[in-house]
């Protein structure tokens, strides 16, 4: 697999590097239970024959490609579209296993298909985008000049991070189906930063690709001659400078419109100071990819306190450190951070969320999996970074951040364990018998003015650092009402803007998830109210505010478009093929 023909080693070669994915007999495509390419260019209206694969008597198929990477002919493959399909199976798959390790179960994409199909030249345009209605990842080829002036193709679906974040997209929406909804900046921007994040982590946790930034990072040329690093670089603000600042430069501007400059900013982005605006109430975070970057911003901040503090131990009394401790420790840092936001999904409400819900999740998800978090302090790390960009976790929350369990007083007498494991119908009934305990009917949700749908039940079986197993069942329930804006009034809803005209139907939603754990037992209820009074009108705000309830068509292509805006401004010579 190609990192990135951006990424270069110390002698100017792209980096290749052997990545670990679910074991299948593949089909012509590569195609197989999960992942479908279909090479077809439709700029130029080229199909390109898909590469066959033959099992071997083992039962795993064989690489056509490696013994060209072993003879050193990366330069000659990056043009083969063949290797292309590959390199971009194996990315898709490698996130898709990351996903289901950390949530302990299979995790469906956001459409009612079991494949996905990608395509790795879908048309000539610096653009890559997952689309649900296609049920595919689309990605782009275009030209752009090199070092030399010359203009060379460029193919986005090289790209480790731009592939991965595609694919995040994708797992997102399959697993929050409601998280694509026009709701607010945080909503948007959290689809847009939690996707960088886990393509930026995934990068991180490719020891090859951390070694080559971090000795071409630093100028010191004995560091790189005898692959030992000094202690006295080994800062927080060294690896920022050299490792994450390196890894931005190393992608270079060819793809800065595609993957954007999520990294760079986030790198650079500083804490507030006292008395400061809060990023999220500064006009310019309004837009996804920038609000979205204040996430990408607090946890790779995280990642670097926690790469510092397992370096400690290797420190001490000593003035070098042999260079693959500090790569193995920093790829470990991100594996263990990546686990932990993907599975903190499983803990967020299912709609209309912000980021001070996904801090809570995180603490919340790993102190199940975690108690004891003394040895490298993740959870003290997340507080205090996220507050560093303004955000705190909400009021619903207890004085740590964590969700708050529940009380113990629901009937269990009228559901059946076996079927709440995987049941919707019995899910609900559990909802029905205990909706005064849930809170529910206070607010009049079962009284005809809202309607609710539980849209999934997963079980899953998580492991944790200690070798035992964690079973939960994770249920989501979604709400909506629609109601004319003269009715809100009459709920207690007050929106904030009195332009609306009276007769413009607005649809209100909510919900809630449901943890239960291995004995069906309830612990966690984690809602936004359909209904809320803090909520609602903010809500509102912003869908008339930029069109959404006057225009729903801007909910189509929503990736597409998001990213189309982000590269409209990029001075790019297009092409009609290759």
């Amino acid at each position: 697999m190609a990192q990135d023909p951006s990424v270069k080693d110390l002698e100017g070669r792209v980096l290749t590097t052997e990545v670990e994915i679910p074991a299948e007999e593949l089909s012509a495509g590569p195609r197989g239970y999960r992942v479908h390419v279909v090479d077809y260019d439709t700029s130029t209206d080229t199909f390109y024959s898909p590469q066959a694969y033959d099992p071997p008597e083992e039962g795993c198929y064989l690489d056509p490609f490696k013994e060209d990477i072993d003879e050193g002919k990366i330069d000659e493959l990056l043009t083969v579209p063949g290797f292309h399909a590959q390199n971009v199976y194996a990315i898709v798959m490698r996130t898709l296993a990351r996903f289901e390790f950390a949530l302990g179960r299979r995790v469906s994409w956001g459409f009612p298909g079991h494949q996905i199909y990608v395509a790795p030249h879908a048309f000539a345009d610096a653009n890559a985008f997952y689309s649900e209605a296609d049920q595919a990842l689309a990605f782009g080829y275009f030209r752009a000049p090199n070092a030399d002036g010359d203009l060379v193709p460029v193919f986005s679906c090289l790209s480790h991070d731009v592939v991965a974040h595609e694919t995040t997209h994708a797992l997102l929406d399959g697993l929050r189906e409601r998280y694509t909804a026009p709701s607010s900046p945080e909503q948007a921007g959290f689809h847009e930063g939690f996707s960088d994040l886990v393509s930026i982590l995934s990068v991180f946790s490719l020891k090859d690709v951390v070694r080559t930034i971090l000795l071409t990072g630093n100028e010191n040329k004995e560091m790189r001659a005898s692959n030992r690093v000094p202690v006295s670089f080994l800062t927080v603000e060294n690896l920022r400078s050299s490792v994450l600042l390196g890894l931005a430069e190393q992608m270079g501007s060819e793809m800065s419109g595609i993957r954007g400059s999520a990294l760079r900013r986030s790198v650079n982005l500083e804490p507030l100071k006292p008395g400061e605006t809060k990023y999220l109430d500064r006009g310019i975070y309004k837009e996804p990819h920038k609000c979205g970057e204040l996430l990408v911003a607090a946890m790779l901040n995280v990642f670097l306190q926690v790469w510092h503090r397992r370096l400690d131990k290797y420190t001490e009394n000593r003035t070098e450190v042999d260079v693959s401790i500090v790569v193995d420790e920093g790829a470990a840092a991100a594996d263990h951070l990546l686990t932990m936001a993907i599975r903190a999904l499983d803990y967020m409400p299912p709609t209309d969320i912000r980021f001070h819900d996904y801090l809570s999740a995180l603490l919340t998800s790993d102190r199940e999996m975690v108690p004891d978090d003394s040895k490298y302090s993740y959870r003290e790390k997340l507080r205090d970074s996220f507050a560093d960009y303004g955000v705190k976790p909400p009021r619903k929350a207890d004085n740590d951040g964590y969700w708050a369990p529940v009380e113990n007083n629901f009937r269990y007498d009228r559901t059946h364990f076996t079927s709440m494991l995987g049941d919707p119908n019995e899910i609900f009934r559990f909802i029905w018998d205990n909706r005064f305990a849930l809170k529910l009917e206070s607010e009049e949700e079962f009284l005809g003015k809202a309607y609710m749908k539980v849209q999934s039940v997963r079980s899953c079986m998580r492991v944790g650092p200690d070798g035992f197993t964690v079973r939960e069942t994770v249920a989501e329930y979604i709400q909506m009402s629609t109601l004319r804006f003269e009715e809100l009034a009459g709920i207690g809803i007050s929106p904030i803007r009195a332009d609306i005209p009276a007769d413009t139907e607005i649809t209100l939603y909510g919900g809630g998830t449901l943890i239960f754990d291995e004995y069906g037992q309830l612990k966690y209820h984690i809602r936004n109210s359909i209904f809320s009074r803090a909520n609602q009108p903010k809500r509102i705000e912003y869908l008339w505010k930029y069109g959404y309830i006057s225009n729903p068509a801007f909910t189509e292509n929503i990736f597409s478009r998001m990213h189309l805006n982000r590269i409209i401004s990029s001075q790019i010579d297009f092409t009609e093929g290759f």
